[in-house]
């Protein structure tokens, strides 16, 4: 990987796309101090603290914004409405057949998907800064004081305004300097964001961890120093597990055209064992993130006030705390989500007959399988254990820093299954990309 990102630093176009994207990385980190009107950030900071935490939602978006939501700035909603923008645009695509149309007309298919996402993206930044505009006026102080200013009258709805506003315009400034970096950066643009995000948590996270072990070593130290041995064991199983894969072999057929043979060759077809990557758990973490979302609008009663609280309250605290991130229900209904959906993923990407269809027309097959149906079914059945076994990997990586949570009561978020996988993810991706323009070059002066 260092010689990879040393001989693209040697190429001079692609070290101006490399400082390009540093570039518009320092200006998304500089939006993320820039505080939004209105509000008094010391109760918000004060308050995230406390209830961010354990895993939950609000720790969820605060990750994925770089910790812009705790602070309140303009950024707080960071790259989270144009990720579940891309997850619907993406389920309707197999699901619609006009975004199916436009998904094979090539680059301008792709280009209106991409505004069709753009815009769907900017619908849901509006839902999210509507609620989370309500969350801040719930939030209290010490003194009982709200985070919102100007609650009442005139000042109230300016205030509202502003707010929501604020939020949405910085919502729509992270997906403009992600199609920056699309343009004239290296990688994926709103993968670099999100990747810078949880990266600027991770200092904040070990610096938490420091203070335990220097506040109370005898219980942390042990604790702290096998988190960290298993941190580093998950980053080489993730890399290993991203670069593992099952090949398909593949034989073709002898034609004689005049006096030319052609074919007669052996190849395969990787199949990747992560084929999915992160979607899975993020589907899966968006949906357990449902009951968590409804108490940002309506607080479940606790304590003396449950035990008088009619049925339905009842009912409706149960099923919060069934969901809640400290409880093993939720791992166990995680990790089961986990599995549906990367199933979902695989089955909406790879199509086994019109696979076994493809290496009919080119005169290829699989040695020992029939072409045609026997070969679908012998894709489908490959296809079915290498997701069995890509599900229960992500499904380890995701749920285990809970259990090893409620065990050890050691939080920390960034340093947490899903960030370190998608951290991991977005760094290989971009190696691979600096390697492939580093092959496209090379290739350009041999022939020339």
């Amino acid at each position: 990987m260092f010689k990879t990102l040393k001989n693209a630093w040697a190429v001079p176009e692609i070290r101006k796309k490399i400082l390009f994207t540093l570039f518009i990385i320092v200006i998304f980190r500089l939006g993320s101090t820039i505080m939004v009107p209105f509000l008094d950030t010391n109760i918000v900071s004060e308050w995230m603290k406390e209830n961010a935490s354990n895993g939950n939602f609000l720790e969820y978006l605060n990750i994925l914004s770089g910790g812009a939501l705790a602070k309140a700035t303009i950024l707080s909603l960071g790259v989270t409405p144009y990720i579940n923008a891309s997850i619907i645009i993406q389920l309707l695509t197999y699901a619609l057949p006009p975004l199916e149309r436009l998904q094979q007309e090539g680059e301008d298919g792709r280009k209106k998907l991409n505004t069709i996402t753009t815009v769907v993206a900017l619908g849901l930044s509006a839902f999210m800064a509507t609620a989370y505009y309500i969350t801040l006026k719930n939030m209290k102080g010490s003194d009982g004081t709200s985070a919102v200013k100007y609650t009442s009258g005139g000042e109230g709805w300016l205030a509202t305004f502003v707010i929501i506003l604020c939020f949405m315009a910085g919502a729509s400034l992270v997906i403009w300097l992600g199609n920056r970096i699309n343009e004239h950066g290296i990688g994926n643009g709103i993968s670099m964001i999100l990747f810078a995000g949880i990266c600027a948590r991770i200092p904040v996270d070990i610096g938490h961890l420091s203070s335990l072990v220097f506040d109370n070593p005898n219980e942390y130290f042990t604790k702290v120093v096998i988190y960290l041995l298993i941190f580093v064991a998950m980053i080489v199983g993730i890399v290993f597990m991203n670069e593992s894969e099952r090949r398909i072999p593949i034989q073709y057929a002898k034609r004689v055209v005049g006096r030319k043979q052609y074919g007669g060759q052996n190849t395969h077809i990787p199949i990747k064992i992560c084929m999915s990557g992160v979607m899975p758990i993020i589907f899966a973490m968006s949906f357990m993130s449902l009951p968590s979302m409804f108490t940002m609008f309506w607080e479940p009663l606790k304590g003396e006030a449950l035990e008088a609280a009619s049925a339905g309250q009842k009912f409706y605290a149960g099923f919060v705390n069934f969901f809640s991130t400290k409880s093993y229900s939720y791992a166990v209904v995680y990790f089961i989500l986990i599995i549906l959906f990367n199933y979902f993923y695989v089955a909406i990407q790879y199509n086994p007959v019109e696979m076994a269809n493809n290496l009919r027309q080119s005169n290829g097959g699989i040695p020992g399988i029939r072409p045609g149906k026997p070969t679908s079914d012998y894709i489908q059945r490959v296809l079915s254990k290498i997701s069995l076994v890509g599900a229960l990997f992500l499904g380890i990586v995701a749920v285990f820093p809970i259990v090893f949570l409620n065990l050890t009561n050691l939080d920390v978020s960034s340093m947490g299954g899903t960030s370190i996988l998608i951290v991991v993810s977005v760094a290989i991706e971009t190696v691979r990309t600096l390697e492939s323009q580093l092959m496209m070059r090379h290739h350009k002066g041999f022939l020339g």
